[in-house]
């Protein structure tokens, strides 16, 4: 009798054991804290050269709400910031960043484009468009890789996606594997401007060629998406004349805002936010404050979207 009660304490204390270590509830970031996340929030910011610095205070919204994004798509300029984001860096890293970059190649080019070194871009247009482009960008990458450890999109903390353009075919590449910096390089190679990538027999340029806004590629698994319009307005200059350069950037940004306003028609994302970025041309990098202040009425929309959202 003895040994039968020893033998059904011992059972039972085995099945407990089994019990406990086999529930969902015991193991701590699986499935346990799922229903107090919140909603899955995906973003997708957009292509616009100097006026995509207005996602800086888009990502800063985040921050200070406490939230994070569930993943992040992106094309040019938006996939620059938006692989930094999901890197680890925060709003407030991303905008001291990109106002330390003074010096680097693209600021240079930016004055050049404004006439503010008494010197004309278009002085300077025949220069290197043999090669594809104007500008290497690839001082402006290695700063970002001083500043973040991500090489892989494996290694990023926010799954991302980034959009760039087959030359040949004309359709959108979709990268969210393999080498990242690759990846960024050809979602932002503006044609003319900046060297196109070559990958197997293709040639990559601008993601916003062919999709400037990709909110449509940030999964079915995401509960609310948010898209961040960033490609500009056009102001009709005093005296009626545009500049050379100008007509050639602006252009290139009207073609975005016909597929942005095309795909609104059809698919609208749950928030689509168009910060008021008037008068900042291509390549005003270095106008980083009036344009993350002018950016700050969209981020607030934003937030207050997060607070209904909230569970």
């Amino acid at each position: 009798m003895r040994h039968l009660m020893v033998f059904l304490t011992l059972l039972a204390f085995i099945s407990a054991l089994n019990a406990s270590a086999g529930t969902p509830q015991d193991s701590p970031g699986q499935h346990s804290d799922e229903s107090t996340q919140g909603p899955r929030i995906g973003i997708a910011l957009g292509s616009g050269g100097a006026a995509g610095l207005a996602h800086i205070a888009i990502l800063k919204a985040f921050d200070e709400a406490g939230q994070r994004p569930a993943r992040i798509a992106g094309s040019s300029i938006g996939a620059i910031i938006g692989a930094l984001y999901a890197a680890g860096l925060s709003g407030a890293e991303i905008e001291a960043l990109f106002a330390e970059f003074g010096g680097s190649g693209l600021d240079l080019l930016g004055n050049l484009a404004s006439g503010e070194n008494g010197i004309s871009l278009t002085g300077l247009i025949d220069l290197g468009l043999d090669d594809g482009g104007l500008l290497d960008p690839k001082p402006f990458f290695d700063h970002l890789k001083s500043r973040i450890d991500a090489r892989s999109f494996s290694d990023l903390e926010i799954p991302l996606v980034v959009v760039s353009t087959s030359y040949f075919s004309g359709e959108a590449v979709v990268q969210q594997e393999g080498d990242l910096f690759e990846a960024l390089s050809a979602s932002m190679a503006v044609p003319g401007l900046f060297l196109p990538i070559e990958r197997d027999d293709d040639l990559l340029v601008d993601g916003g060629v062919s999709n400037p806004l990709p909110w449509d590629l940030l999964g079915e698994d995401i509960d609310y998406t948010v898209a961040v319009d960033v490609s500009g307005q056009r102001e009709r200059p005093e005296d009626g004349a545009v500049p050379a350069t100008e007509l050639l950037f602006k252009t290139f940004e009207l073609m975005q805002q016909s597929i942005v306003h095309e795909k609104l028609r059809s698919n609208s994302p749950d928030l689509y936010l168009r910060p008021e970025v008037e008068g900042i041309r291509l390549l005003h990098f270095y106008r980083i404050d009036e344009i993350i202040q002018l950016a700050n009425p969209a981020a607030e929309r934003l937030k207050q979207a997060l607070l209904e959202w909230a569970p």
